[in-house]
């Protein structure tokens, strides 16, 4: 194809990808309620049980609550109309690529995606923990008015940074497949894999709260491991095809 056709291809993929979009968001918009109230249970438990003058979602101006409801409608649009512009991404770029290619890239698609989301919730399940530990530190005569967008912003970064944690294993999978990494050479660093789901654990989480903290590091020491293993096994079958081949191993 030409530049102009590549062009035109471009266009096309992403106004579909818009037209998801602004689906997804519609649909999302129409749910707000649930998740405004999911997402504010744990100041709605502070308030039962330390009065309701004590804990509340303060809205700082006149349209605060209409761009809560649009923060949230686009961060799910952008969940619920992922398979669409996923796919639009991927047909785009799929003419591009050689057959094993394909099948590598469909691999690893397939192995972060739901990876990604699972680390979302926990980041879920996390948040509420996080938020009641916290407001358990706040002096006697003292309120928590937290602001809706900090609020929002707290608990929609703290998902998507455990959500790329939850995937960085695949990246490490895929360095061994480019050859970039030994599966041994992944396995050799443990120590400081150890360190640092450790040390990122404990930033993600308050210091207080031991508990979320080793959840979230034994899920990511785990996850480390796994990728680690997958690669070892990978460089062992690439050894018994190069042996099969007749190729030396200085030479593969």
């Amino acid at each position: 194809m030409s530049l102009g056709a590549h062009l035109v291809e471009l266009r096309k993929r992403l106004m579909w990808a818009a037209l998801a979009l602004v689906v997804g968001m519609v649909i999302a918009f129409l749910i707000t309620d649930p998740v405004i109230n999911f997402i504010t249970k744990p100041i709605n438990d502070i308030a039962a049980e330390r009065g309701e003058d004590v804990a509340a979602l303060v809205y700082s101006t006149i349209t605060g609550p209409f761009d809560m409801r649009m923060r949230i409608a686009f961060s799910l649009g952008l969940f619920i109309s992922a398979p669409v512009w996923l796919w639009q991404i991927w047909a785009f770029i799929m003419p591009g690529l050689t057959r094993k290619e394909v099948r590598y890239t469909i691999s690893f698609v397939a192995a972060a995606v739901p990876l990604f989301f699972a680390g979302c919730y926990v980041g879920v399940l996390i948040q509420p923990h996080i938020i009641e530990l916290m407001a358990g530190f706040t002096p006697e005569g003292a309120k928590n008015l937290f602001q809706a967008q900090e609020y929002y912003d707290f608990i929609f970064k703290l998902m998507i940074v455990i959500g790329v944690a939850f995937v960085l294993p695949v990246f490490l999978v895929a360095l061994n497949v480019a050859g970039v990494m030994s599966g041994k050479a992944i396995l050799k660093g443990w120590r400081v894999a150890i360190l640092i789901a450790t040390v990122f654990a404990a930033l993600a989480t308050p210091a207080a709260d031991v508990i979320s903290m080793l959840m979230l590091a034994g899920i990511l020491i785990v996850l480390f491991f796994a990728a680690a293993g997958l690669s070892v096994l990978f460089d062992r079958r690439k050894r018994k095809r190069n042996a099969a081949a007749g190729l030396l191993p200085d030479i593969a």
